[in-house]
């Protein structure tokens, strides 16, 4: 089948989607279907070598025109079908469904969301809203409040939002540095600008995002997964705790995720700092990490932990029932 008479510019991106479609193709049936002669074919497969394609062509029977892997990543083109299919796979990695990706995702998921078409963007939402999860404990973010970041940050814009938090609800002015994934939630550090200092937000308790369209010019940030991490683990807290553990920081952080806690060496073992509310809480939570420990502080967490070892072996303590269960879950699930 022949194409409808094209432009040069719109023929090579028509012959790249071809190349994309199967592993090989002849001369003679790329310039079939683009209605040109072999030699134009030959003059655009050079054009897409310029732009940084690897296309192979190989002579004789079975030959023909390949589609290769280069050095580097060139522009893809993609068909109405494929860009749904990858909004949608990038929006269930956001949501934190793979680890690993959920920031790389969202980076991307702004690229695409800046050119796709209204109709597209319209099957994503309808895919996105129709589809649920098993786990109603993790809190669902709006793609469009990720996007609205995403694209404040690349673009060094100010972005207004309605904020609720525990200790009140307010509009928030903020000039948006990272996004910031822990523990299958989604964190903003930024410049609050009424406030005058750098802040951490739950994008969960987000509403509104806006983009007056101010500019600002960036300025001397924190580390952001040091900044987020020390915010969610401890500074919201009532009670703040200095643990000394006997292993070594690199299996420590493999088992304790940075929204729990910091880690820092401290000879041949390591310090864990972290914050809670209920120290009895904290004992439980402690109590499951594998390896020998001491709490540095506060003294009263060591008065908790010595009230659970009791408990543990069977012995009653003033205010405790004996026999009564305790409900031993993962680490801080809630920050």
């Amino acid at each position: 089948m022949t194409e409808p008479k094209l432009s040069a510019t719109a023929r090579v991106l028509r012959l790249l989607d071809l190349l994309q479609s199967r592993p090989v193709w002849s001369g003679s049936e790329l310039a079939r279907r683009l209605g040109v002669s072999t030699r134009s074919i030959r003059r655009d497969i050079e054009l897409l070598r310029e732009l940084g394609y690897p296309v192979k062509a190989d002579h004789g029977a079975g030959g023909g025109y390949q589609l290769g892997v280069g050095r580097r990543l060139p522009p893809l083109l993609l068909n109405d079908d494929e860009a749904v299919a990858v909004a949608v796979c990038l929006r269930l990695a956001a949501g934190g469904t793979i680890e690993g990706l959920g920031e790389a995702a969202v980076r991307t998921l702004a690229k695409l969301d800046q050119v796709l078409p209204a109709a597209l963007r319209a099957q994503v939402d309808a895919i996105h809203h129709a589809t649920v999860t098993l786990d109603p404990t993790v809190p669902v973010v709006d793609g469009k409040i990720l996007l609205a970041l995403a694209r404040g940050i690349r673009d060094h814009e100010l972005v207004t939002f309605d904020y609720t938090s525990p200790l009140g609800s307010g509009e928030r002015r903020v000039e948006p540095y990272r996004l910031v994934a822990t523990m299958r939630k989604w964190y903003l550090l930024g410049y609050d600008v009424l406030r005058g200092d750098w802040r951490t937000f739950r994008l969960d308790r987000m509403s509104d995002v806006r983009t007056p369209g101010w500019r600002f010019r960036p300025r001397p940030a924190p580390d952001a997964a040091a900044y987020v991490g020390r915010e969610v683990s401890q500074t919201v807290y009532e009670h703040v705790a200095r643990i000394r553990i006997e292993a070594d920081c690199d299996s420590v952080r493999k088992a304790i995720p940075p929204g729990a806690g910091t880690v820092t060496p401290d000879g041949d073992g390591c310090i864990l700092e972290t914050g809670g509310d209920d120290l009895d809480e904290m004992a439980r939570q402690l109590a499951l990490v594998p390896w020998r420990m001491t709490v540095l502080d506060p003294p009263e967490l060591q008065q908790a932990m010595r009230r659970l070892g009791e408990r543990l072996l069977g012995r009653s303590t003033p205010g405790s029932s004996p026999g009564e269960p305790d409900e031993l879950g993962g680490w801080w699930s809630e920050q």
